[in-house]
């Protein structure tokens, strides 16, 4: 798989490169300094995954990542960064980041996420920051909006289950795999806490997680 870094520290970036680059599978196949310099080289040579950092010259990672995320809905996203900082989480996952991990993470732990990630197979690592509810009570009661964090792509897929499309009219209607639909289906009941899409449908409406026309 291809990966791009994105981090204003060169020997980071250095010495995360040389470590990418042993693993048989793994190619870095750019890197940036700034988040100008890194949307341009990202949208000019489409890597399967970027590693980004949150605080970076020129524009900020968060603007980097919805800027790409737009521009490039399949591709994977993993924020790399010094800060646990809440508001730094929310921000990066609402922009559309895939996950968010602490900069202390182990080579050996960051390559199997990146794996994980890429293959749509569910993140567990101590380093990964939890990016589904936080602090749900499990009783049912009413939470803020703010407490579950979806991705764009996954908001997308709910509005669509709530309009009661198939996986294949999904995978259709986004220009995606039935896979890729499958995982961020999967994605979502983790997140809700739910078993299927009409559950998943219910805690949608009742927790009011975006504007439903």
């Amino acid at each position: 798989m291809n990966i791009f870094l994105a981090d204003d520290h060169p020997l980071f970036r250095i010495g995360l490169r040389i470590a990418l680059d042993q693993e048989e599978e793994m190619r870095v196949i750019g890197e940036a300094s700034d988040g100008f310099s890194a949307v341009e080289k990202i949208q000019s040579n489409p890597p399967d995954l970027s590693l980004i950092d949150v605080d970076m010259p020129g524009i900020s990672g968060i603007r980097a990542i919805r800027i790409l995320r737009k521009a490039m809905p399949e591709m994977k996203i993993l924020v790399l960064s010094t800060y646990d900082d809440e508001k730094y989480i929310h921000e990066a996952m609402l922009a559309g980041a895939d996950g968010y991990l602490l900069k202390c993470v182990e080579v050996a732990d960051l390559v199997k996420v990146i794996r994980s990630v890429c293959e749509g197979r569910q993140i567990v690592s101590p380093f990964l920051v939890n990016l589904a509810i936080e602090g749900g009570t499990g009783d049912g009661s009413e939470e803020p909006t703010g407490s579950i964090v979806l991705t764009q792509r996954e908001k997308e897929i709910l509005k669509a289950i709530i309009d009661g499309l198939s996986n294949k009219e999904i995978s259709d209607s986004l220009f995606i795999s039935i896979e890729t639909v499958k995982s961020h289906v999967k994605s979502i009941y983790q997140k809700l806490h739910v078993r299927n899409r009409v559950e998943a449908a219910q805690v949608a409406m009742r927790k009011r997680l975006f504007p439903l026309h």
